[in-house]
């Protein structure tokens, strides 16, 4: 049995604050499990819809998400923490490189989860035996919601494009939960400011926001690029441009990112070899070499066959014919994925010699439909 709480809830919650400051955590704020009942709604209409793709662990959990107490029954109190994650330089200026990998800005360092997962379990310890509490930490792997609790935490408020927004930090912060059998004090939630702003929702390349606050995950670019295991639709792929892990765009124009410093925290340092990296260093990774270069990063867990999916994309959008060779070496390659995007990269980059005397070597040979398709498809680029 826990022991008696050796202090009351407000100086707890003090304590909690300022070790959460000292860990640097750029946001701090404590409510309740039912503060957020609307989430659970939107989540069965987000579902309805089919909009979260084949996100599948999303319907299965869903119950238990719609709920903090359905995850964990016993909690009575939610802290929930934010880690600012903002750039020196703006994303989108990645996106004039074509020859180069737009990255975002959250996988250009150590995975987020590993970083917060450390500095919430030495706070949630602490705090445990402070308080003579039970604690569980979630940083992204639980079915737990943490932008609607964020919000309802004081953090800030979910914006248009359904990520949270903070005045202080802008759209740039991770996320992480404490949950605890303490009471503690809850704040008061944050209101919404986007006013009649819409930029996160009209940059979108391609309009994946069906209304404010509402979004199709199937036509996200972080999805298609991180998530989805398939093959990417057509129609993206040109909007894809550059961007070969995420997209940042809706987080990137929103104008309360003018009063967010730059990251103070050392853990999320950018790697060097994941910003900006060139298309040609990428084309050339094996398995063996993807996992070793993006060791420790978010990027290692979509795995090299969707990740070079995304490359031949790029590659295909750049315009530079100087990519051929690597594309045509990626054409007898293991994976029907890269197989596919690398016949896509040729069409649009090949003239009709280069890919006369390709299709029918690769074609007659090919087992997989959708790559038999795509050397088939009527897509090559328009001359200039």
């Amino acid at each position: 049995m826990a022991a008696a709480m050796s202090t009351t809830p407000s100086s707890l919650k003090s304590d909690l604050s300022a070790w959460a400051r000292d860990a640097g955590f750029d946001a701090f704020g404590v409510t309740r499990p039912g503060a957020a009942p609307e989430a659970g709604e939107r989540l069965r209409a987000f579902l309805d819809a089919g909009r979260h793709g084949d996100m599948g662990w999303m319907e299965t959990h869903s119950e238990r998400r719609a709920s903090p107490s359905k995850l964990w029954p016993d909690v009575r109190s939610i802290i929930m923490l934010g880690l600012s994650y903002a750039p020196e330089r703006d994303p989108m200026e990645s996106l004039q490189y074509a020859g180069r990998g737009a990255v975002s800005v959250y996988a250009r360092s150590r995975d987020y989860h590993d970083v917060l997962k450390a500095k919430l379990k030495a706070i949630a310890s602490r705090f445990a035996q402070t308080a003579g509490c039970e604690v569980k930490v979630f940083v992204d792997t639980a079915p737990l919601m943490e932008k609607p609790l964020a919000a309802a935490a004081g953090l800030g408020w979910q914006g248009k494009h359904t990520n949270l927004v903070s005045r202080s930090n802008g759209s740039w912060l991770f996320l992480g939960a404490i949950l605890t059998t303490a009471v503690l004090p809850p704040d008061t939630p944050e209101i919404d400011h986007c006013g009649s702003c819409r930029r996160c929702l009209d940059i979108c390349p391609t309009a994946a926001f069906p209304a404010p606050y509402q979004l199709d995950a199937r036509r996200c670019i972080a999805y298609l690029t991180i998530e989805y295991r398939g093959h990417i639709a057509t129609e993206f792929r040109k909007p894809i441009g550059n961007r070969i892990f995420g997209c940042d765009d809706c987080l990137a124009v929103c104008p309360w990112n003018k009063f967010a410093e730059a990251s103070r925290a050392a853990q999320l340092a950018p790697r060097t070899d994941a910003v900006d990296p060139p298309l040609t260093d990428l084309l050339a990774l094996d398995d063996a070499a993807f996992r070793l270069r993006f060791a420790g990063t978010p990027i290692k867990r979509t795995g090299r066959d969707r990740f070079i999916r995304n490359v031949l994309i790029a590659a295909g959008n750049s315009g530079d014919r100087t990519f051929l060779p690597a594309i045509e070496r990626l054409l007898p390659d293991p994976s029907p994925l890269v197989r596919a995007m690398a016949v896509w990269a040729l069409l649009q980059l090949g003239d009709a010699d280069d890919i006369a005397a390709l299709r029918p070597r690769f074609l007659s040979a090919e087992p997989d439909a959708a790559v038999r398709a795509e050397w088939t498809a009527n897509t090559r680029r328009t001359p200039s």
